[in-house]
Parts: structure tokens; C-alpha cells; sequence
């Protein structure tokens, strides 16, 4: 389900630059609200589901789906090459390393049916952008955890995979506490989420683990409750509060997507 990584986004909209240190936070406040992350969440799992459903070139619906939620929706704080893109039409992938191929890519997760129709997902809506080996891994990286926490492995099985595939596992939460540093690649930021859901106890736990480390809260959130909800499920009163956060076009999207 989507609502795992629009949560974690809408819950750290306002703690991406004004970091917290503690657990202890309110949960969603009439401040919050949904930024890019969970705009382009959203626009992939639209091509993606399409793309399950019809059939085509996965690439250029990603493209075109990104595009037109992105343009529709143009104040939700796009990293300034992935802003050009969605402002050109004509324009490729830049090479990009970012940590935003990661916090997009929950729909490969949950329509994937094997780990390699997840990879082979995962490649091709990142790759229209973020065609950088660290962009590819990480949302791969992503969209594997997520597969495999929804199919009921452990976590000590899916750390095992990512150790063995992509990442080392990274310091503990207590230490990103006091040392984790605002990071905008991949490489710095799916590890670090990846331990928040780690070390939970439950959903909310997961979130509130992402937003204690500081850094970019609000795709560490995304990111983290992807996977966190994969694992143990969203509870319904999160989701019920999360609708009022998302506009109803897309509300539409995320609700066709669940009943999926």
C-alpha cells in the first residue's frame, strides 16, 4: 500500500529543515503535508499499475505520469534537475545519484511477483531520471526490502539480502541520533532508513525512528515507511487521518492502488 511511504512523508514535510533529535513529536499536525515524495509515489504507482494492466513501454509512461502530476502539483519541493525535467519533455536522465529514485518506488514493491520483475520495475521508472548506479541500487534496494517484507521474510532475512546485495548495514538508531547528517544520495540515505525500520516495534515506531536521526526527515520517512508498512501494515487511523493531507485526484490513485 502507498499510505506506508505517504505517512513518513507527510509526517517529516516539517522536520526536513528543522531537524529533531528525540522520538517524542507530534505525530501529523495541521503543518504537515505532502511533498514531492509522495506526489511521485504516487505518479509511479499510476504507470505501473497501468503498465500491469495494459502493457507498453514502462519507461515512457513513468515519464509521462511523473510529468503530469509533477507540473499539476509544481510547489511541492522538486530538487532542481528533477524540476527542469519535469518542466522538459524532450530532456533524458541526468545521472542523478539522489534519494529521490528511492522514496518513489513502493508500487514496484507491491505489483512486482518476483524479486526480478521487481528489479527489472525498479530499473526501468528510475532510470528515466536517476540512471546513476547509486539511483538505480537504491530505489532497487528499496523496492526488494519492500517485496520482501510484504511476502513475510524476517527482518533478519531481509537485512541479510541487502548486506549481501547492495549496502552494509549502518549504525544503530541511537548513534544516527547524535551523527547522522543531512545526506540528499542513495547511498546516504537508504541505509540509514532501512535501520529505522530495523529497530521498530511497529509502524509508528518506524516513523518515529526516521524522523529522530534528522537529515532529509521527509524522504528518510518515506523511505523507512515504505518498508514499515510492507511488513506490518498501516494502521487504519493513520491512514484515515492521512486522506485529509492528500488532494482527491490523488486520493483516487491511492485508494484504486489499495483496492488493488
Amino acid at each position: 500500500m502507498l499510505y506506508g511511504a505517504i505517512i513518513g512523508d507527510i509526517v517529516g514535510s516539517v522536520y526536513e529543515f528543522h531537524n529533531l533529535r528525540s522520538k517524542k513529536f507530534p505525530f501529523m499536525t495541521d503543518g504537515c503535508y505532502i511533498t514531492d515524495d509522495s506526489c511521485m509515489t504516487i505518479a509511479l504507482a499510476s504507470a505501473i499499475k497501468q503498465w500491469k494492466e495494459k502493457g507498453g513501454d514502462l519507461s515512457q509512461i513513468a515519464a509521462d505520469s511523473m510529468r503530469l502530476i509533477g507540473n499539476r502539483y509544481p510547489d511541492k519541493g522538486y530538487g532542481g534537475m528533477f524540476w527542469q525535467w519535469l518542466r522538459d519533455p524532450d530532456m533524458g536522465p541526468y545521472n542523478s545519484w539522489g534519494n529521490g529514485a528511492a522514496m518513489r518506488i513502493s508500487a514496484a514493491g507491491y505489483l512486482g511477483e518476483s524479486i526480478t520483475e521487481v528489479k527489472h520495475i525498479s530499473y526501468m521508472v528510475t532510470s528515466v531520471t536517476h540512471d546513476h548506479i547509486e539511483g538505480i541500487k537504491g530505489a532497487e534496494a528499496t523496492a526488494v526490502a519492500i517485496f520482501l517484507a510484504r511476502n513475510g521474510c524476517s527482518k533478519e532475512e531481509i537485512a541479510e539480502y541487502i548486506e549481501k546485495n547492495y549496502y552494509d548495514l549502518c549504525d544503530c538508531v541511537e548513534d544516527l541520533q547524535a551523527d547522522y547528517e543531512w545526506d540528499s544520495s542513495c547511498q546516504g540515505t537508504v541505509p540509514p532508513a532501512l535501520q529505522c525500520f530495523f529497530e521498530s516495534t511497529d509502524y509508528e515506531d518506524a516513523i518515529r525512528n526516521a524522523i529522530s536521526i534528522g537529515g532529509d526527515s521527509d524522504t528518510i520517512g518515506a523511505i523507512t515507511g515504505a518498508v514499515a508498512g510492507a511488513y506490518y501494515g498501516v494502521p487504519v487511523e493513520l491512514k484515515e487521518q492521512a486522506k485529509k493531507y492528500i488532494p482527491d485526484d490523488l486520493l483516487e490513485i491511492v485508494e484504486q492502488f489499495d483496492t488493488k
